[in-house]
């Protein structure tokens, strides 16, 4: 399992994702599941994974090998692609292609393929866009009403992102807001885990503008933690029924 969220907002753009992947208690390893493809000054895209790793290791691969191509076109490559929605369509259709061809072969053993992606971006002279790619390769896109889009185990850190997170939100407070709802994210399921890496990406730089790995016993992460649990507690007991 695995937790990624990205918010998408007037100043620009929030990812983070943990690194954890586990095949049972005594299988657990770290693999990064952030993946930025970025021509700074003309193209940044961003893609967080969550669900099989050989589906979603093979179709990175299959997307760096498209980009590669010397034949490549605005068709095969999303370094290429004319729009986000272009950029969003050929993900889809490779992530699609790729969990067909490992189902079939892992139909026997029953091994689930599914996964999922959150691909944000922006392109020159074109607006910010992020989209949410399904197993099926279709998508849905983040909006003003709800400039969040999570996969993996999502629902322990929805509820803060709810209350908190408007198109308005600045970039600093964003990041706030997806550390706090990790947080709850890794105090009620074991399967999500550190280190996490976040990346923010400033509207219409086109590149990336911050890149953090944070690392268990990070202590501006610790003490982040605390505080929210403190206040928490706190509001709490104030509260009268």
């Amino acid at each position: 399992m695995t937790y990624c969220v990205g918010l998408l907002l007037d100043e620009g753009m929030v990812l983070l994702s943990d690194t954890r992947t586990n095949a049972g208690l005594d299988n657990i390893a770290i693999y990064k599941k952030t993946f930025v493809f970025e021509q700074p000054g003309e193209r940044v895209i961003a893609i967080l994974t969550a669900g099989s790793l050989s589906v979603t290791q093979t179709t990175i691969a299959k997307l760096r090998e498209a980009i590669e191509d010397e034949d490549a076109t605005a068709h095969t490559s999303i370094m290429l692609a004319p729009t986000m929605l272009k950029v969003a369509q050929i993900i889809g259709d490779t992530l699609s292609g790729v969990r067909q061809s490992i189902d079939e072969k892992m139909q026997a053993s029953k091994v689930s393929t599914s996964a999922s992606m959150i691909v944000a971006g922006q392109r020159a002279g074109g607006a910010m866009r992020m989209f949410l790619i399904y197993p099926e390769g279709n998508f849905i896109e983040a909006t003003e009403d709800t400039p969040f889009l999570q996969i993996g185990e999502h629902k322990y850190g929805k509820p803060i992102l709810d209350r908190v997170v408007k198109p308005t939100t600045s970039l600093a407070d964003a990041q706030k807001a997806v550390l706090l709802s990790m947080d709850s994210t890794l105090r009620s399921n074991l399967s999500v885990g550190m280190p996490l890496d976040m990346t923010v990406i400033r509207a219409d730089d086109c590149r990336v503008t911050m890149r953090r790995r944070i690392e268990a016993g990070d202590p501006q992460f610790k003490a982040m933690s605390e505080a929210w649990s403190n206040a928490l507690r706190e509001s709490f007991v104030r509260v009268t029924i």
